[in-house]
C-alpha cells in the first residue's frame, strides 16, 4: 500500500500541491459556514492559538526545505 502511494505522489507537482491546499481551505470555510457550532467555536477562540498551530505545523517543512542540507 505504501508503494502505491509513493508512486502516486511522485506524479504530483507544485501546482497540484497548491491546489490541494486551496481545496482544504475552501472545505474548511464550507464547514464553518454550514455548521453554526463550528463558526461559534472559531469565533470564540483566541486568534493567537490559530497562529501558534500554523507555526507548529509549518516548522518541519520549513526546516526540511530551508535549513536541513
Amino acid at each position: 500500500m505504501i508503494k502505491f502511494w509513493k508512486k502516486r505522489l511522485k506524479k504530483l507537482d507544485v501546482f497540484d500541491i497548491g491546489l490541494i491546499k486551496w481545496s482544504v481551505v475552501a472545505f474548511t470555510l464550507f464547514v464553518i459556514t454550514i455548521w453554526p457550532a463550528a463558526m461559534i467555536w472559531v469565533h470564540s477562540m483566541n486568534p493567537w492559538y490559530f497562529l501558534i498551530v500554523a507555526v507548529i505545523i509549518a516548522a518541519r517543512p520549513i526546516y526540511r526545505v530551508y535549513i536541513k542540507k
